[in-house]
């Protein structure tokens, strides 16, 4: 009877001893349960947080891409406005040193008005004016002399000398490509003739008798010249050989 009364009063003992460790063992699994989920939880955090540094590293990427990109637009738009400054100087540069005139020959009508009777003479007659009695032979101021029919530039006062003939004499044209040279039999001798190439006026003769450094003497007519001063090339277009007598 004791030991069953014994028994009897140590049950609720054991039972609530039990319920203590059941307990113990819920609690450690709940503990357990809830560490992965904080791991997981700051591994979550930390993967946004990288995330949003590298949306802010790609945001500065893009921000400084496109800083790049507008300096090479700006460098680029400089480019091409120093490009159209240097085109338009050079233009200008041209322009300035291009000759002026539009060599034209006016019909022999027209020269016939604007001509005087010996000027006519002279270049459509191969005729010859007197000497020591015509415009030029004793000019000595500087400048260019050029074609009285077209006005094409043919000999330059640089290249004048007295030649004690009484018609203004040249060493050389201002231009070869300006002048033509043609075989004269006339006078019963063998002479070279000058004409000018555009208009085929008749200007006058060369002769092998010159001083250096050619040798020789362009002998022309006054009547078949017209004379620019120096002064005056840039205004009557002729500025491209202003820089001659500088």
């Amino acid at each position: 009877m004791r030991n069953l009364t014994t028994a009897l009063l140590s049950l609720p003992l054991l039972l609530l001893g039990l319920n203590q460790v059941q307990g113990m063992e819920k609690m450690n699994e709940d503990t357990s349960m809830s560490q992965p989920m904080s791991s997981d939880g700051m591994m979550q955090s930390d993967s946004m947080k990288h995330d949003d540094m590298k949306s802010d590293d790609m945001k500065s990427d893009d921000m400084k891409s496109d800083d790049m990109k507008s300096d090479d637009m700006k460098m680029k738009d400089d480019n091409m406005k120093s490009d159209d400054m240097k085109m338009k100087d050079d233009m200008k540069h041209d322009q300035s040193m291009a000759p002026k005139h539009h060599y034209q020959v006016p019909s022999d009508a027209e020269l016939r008005q604007r001509l005087t009777p010996l000027q006519y003479k002279v270049t459509r007659k191969d005729g010859t004016e007197p000497a020591f009695n015509n415009a030029y032979w004793n000019n000595h101021e500087a400048g260019i002399y050029v074609d009285v029919i077209s006005g094409v530039p043919l000999f330059s006062s640089l290249d004048k000398y007295q030649s004690g003939t009484g018609w203004p004499s040249f060493t050389k044209p201002l231009d070869p490509a300006n002048i033509v040279k043609k075989e004269d039999r006339g006078l019963f001798s063998v002479r070279t003739e000058v004409r000018s190439k555009l208009a085929d006026a008749h200007l006058g003769h060369v002769f092998d008798d010159g001083p250096p450094p050619t040798g020789l003497r362009y002998c022309m007519n006054s009547a078949a010249l017209r004379f620019i001063p120096a002064a005056e090339l840039e205004q009557q277009g002729y500025g491209e050989y202003a820089s001659l007598f500088k």
